[in-house]
């Protein structure tokens, strides 16, 4: 009976034992845990400063009144946005007088050339119209014209809206030409036109350039043309458009009678250039076996072919593309498209698909009733009220214009005319809200 009792109260104990050993692992699993376990090649953690320390700051803040709340710790910038500080400062906030265009370096801007000369200048100041009405970028407006219009061109210029004018500046310069007979280059083809064959040599200080006709509208923002030029190879130096898309049916196929670039020739109403390049070419030609520079060919060149030269100056620069094919960029229709694009059934496919980008009215259609449908195009931006809203005061009231002339085969195809320009609307009106909302909310 003895042993019994005795391991009896052996067990009792054990059991005590256990009890108070669980209720102590209870205790401490309520209190403040332990830290993890780390790894031995995790750097050890900078030990807390001892309390004895911070008896010694009673002159700040909180000092003896226990340990100090820690701070989170700052957020570094992630990878892959270094960018972002510098694109807050081009986002203009509300109350906020500066904008995107007012800091942007001058080398960035867009050099836009025209030469006008006689009746041209509503068609010229239409044509600028419609490259700020849309574009982000800010543009240098080269215009080359006659004394007489000089006055009028900076007077009309001027008038525009604050919001517009800060997104370009405008200078004028005379007719001039460097080489040969200023009379003769005059009167080569429309008045004034050969001026463009000499802007390499009168616009030294610009390094690349954007020149275009009088009779042409931009229906997307010239900067997206503009970023043509990354497309150009080592030896490119201009871009144009071809002159027809169908060679048996173009003009230079049928009836040319100098030598031109390519089976169809290209079309000198648009044309996109590295000045700089121009500049430092030695030009292959077909008068003596070495290279010449840009200038030192261009009169030469006409002596020679001036009897067999139709369309002047855009002749002229076919016959140097034709010694020269690997200097020129081509680029799709749908930047330079025109009544031949339409007139004789649909035949610029990029057009079809993206939309024309840029319209050129050839052949005074913006004026006559032969084309209802460039003529539309032209009225809608001529007419657009500076201030009022693109959708309802130009895009709507074209589409009504547009069911006027399903009866041409240009007007029935209205949905090249519209894509690019509905695109456009809506990328302004986007970019119009994203500015006003500010960089936080920027998508």
């Amino acid at each position: 009976m003895k042993l019994r009792s005795k391991a009896a109260a052996l067990l009792l104990l054990a059991l005590a034992a256990l009890l108070l050993a669980l209720l102590s692992l209870r205790a401490s699993r309520a209190a403040t845990p332990a830290p993890l376990a780390r790894p031995a090649s995790a750097l050890p953690r900078r030990p807390a400063p001892a309390p004895a320390r911070l008896q010694g700051l009673g002159a700040l803040p909180g000092a003896g009144q226990g340990p100090r709340r820690r701070l989170p710790p700052r957020s570094r910038p992630r990878a892959g946005r270094r960018g972002a500080a510098s694109l807050k400062k081009l986002v203009r906030r509300p109350g906020d007088s500066r904008s995107f265009q007012v800091v942007l370096p001058h080398e960035l801007w867009i050099h836009l050339a025209v030469v006008a000369c006689g009746n041209r200048l509503e068609e010229t100041l239409v044509m600028l119209k419609s490259a700020v009405l849309f574009s982000h970028r800010k543009m240098q407006f080269h215009i080359f014209t006659e004394e007489s219009l000089k006055p009028e061109f900076d007077k009309q210029l001027r008038q525009w809206p604050d919001s517009y004018t800060k997104k370009f500046e405008h200078r004028i310069y005379p007719i001039t030409f460097s080489v040969g007979n200023p009379q003769e280059w005059k009167k080569l083809f429309k008045p004034c036109a050969a001026q463009r064959l000499f802007l390499p040599v009168i616009l030294k200080d610009v390094d690349s350039l954007l020149y275009v006709d009088t009779d042409v509208l931009f229906l997307r923002p010239v900067d997206d043309i503009w970023k043509l030029l990354r497309q150009f190879n080592s030896t490119q130096l201009a871009a144009m458009a071809p002159e027809h898309e169908i060679p048996k049916i173009g003009w230079y196929s049928r009836f040319a009678r100098h030598p031109f670039y390519g089976s169809a020739g290209v079309n000198s109403g648009v044309m996109l250039m590295n000045l700089t390049r121009i500049r430092s070419t030695q030009f292959k030609n077909s008068m003596i076996p070495t290279g010449l520079a840009w200038e030192d060919m261009l009169y030469p060149l006409y002596q020679k072919y001036k009897n067999a030269i139709t369309w002047g100056d855009q002749d002229l620069l076919n016959i140097i593309f034709y010694f020269n094919p690997e200097c020129l960029y081509v680029f799709p229709c749908q930047w330079n498209y025109r009544p031949d694009h339409c007139m004789y059934g649909s035949n610029c496919r990029e057009a079809e698909q993206e939309g024309v980008s840029v319209l050129h009215g050839n052949r005074g259609v913006y004026h006559d009733e032969k084309q209802p449908t460039f003529k539309a195009l032209y009225e809608a931006i001529r007419d657009f009220p500076f201030q009022d809203n693109l959708f309802q005061s130009m895009y709507y009231p074209l589409q009504l214009k547009f069911l006027e002339t399903v009866h041409t085969l240009c007007g029935r195809i209205p949905q090249v005319f519209l894509k690019q320009v509905e695109k456009t609307m809506k990328r302004a009106y986007e970019k119009h809200v994203i500015i006003r909302v500010g960089p936080n909310q920027m998508h």
